[in-house]
């Protein structure tokens, strides 16, 4: 577990290629071209450098298998951080998800934030699993949040008081 940085961006971009090629449980629906990723890491190095966002990622031999951020709220919200996480298929039930989600938790208390939110979709029973492991709560359901190839799915919004 690590920060992310610069030099990650073919890893990053593979990883959330390999995911929209599997079909994974995420919003994204179509590769990323390596101009868009970068843009996209640009502003995330951005946002943890100006204490926005916490970033942390997983490497295994050398490789980025993971990603994950805890997005800091404004106004009145400030006090909340939006939580994102995704491990390559390969990597999955290895406990590192839940070492990356630890590793949030524990930098988002640091940053003093008070709350966490995140929103999964019903179908992901194994996510579910590992966010109530860690003491997440359930707070509602979404019907037909999402629209995939196979129809809508409900995403449930859980929350993690700090």
């Amino acid at each position: 577990m690590r920060a992310p940085r610069w030099e990650d961006l073919d890893d990053l971009l593979e990883l959330i290629n390999s995911l929209v090629e599997e079909e994974a449980d995420i919003i994204i629906n179509r590769k990323l071209t390596r101009e868009e990723e970068a843009e996209w890491l640009t502003r995330f190095l951005t946002n943890i450098e100006k204490g926005r966002t916490i970033g942390v990622v997983a490497e295994v031999d050398g490789k980025v298998v993971g990603n994950s951020e805890v997005t800091r709220g404004t106004g009145a919200q400030s006090h909340v951080g939006f939580l994102g996480i995704v491990v390559a298929k390969e990597y999955r039930n290895l406990g590192i998800g839940t070492r990356m989600l630890e590793t949030l938790v524990e930098e988002s208390r640091r940053a003093g934030l008070k709350l966490l939110v995140l929103d999964v979709y019903a179908s992901n029973a194994r996510a579910r699993h590992i966010y109530g492991k860690l003491g997440f709560r359930e707070a509602g359901t979404v019907p037909k949040m999402v629209f995939r190839i196979e129809g809508y799915v409900d995403t449930i919004r859980m929350y993690l008081e700090l």
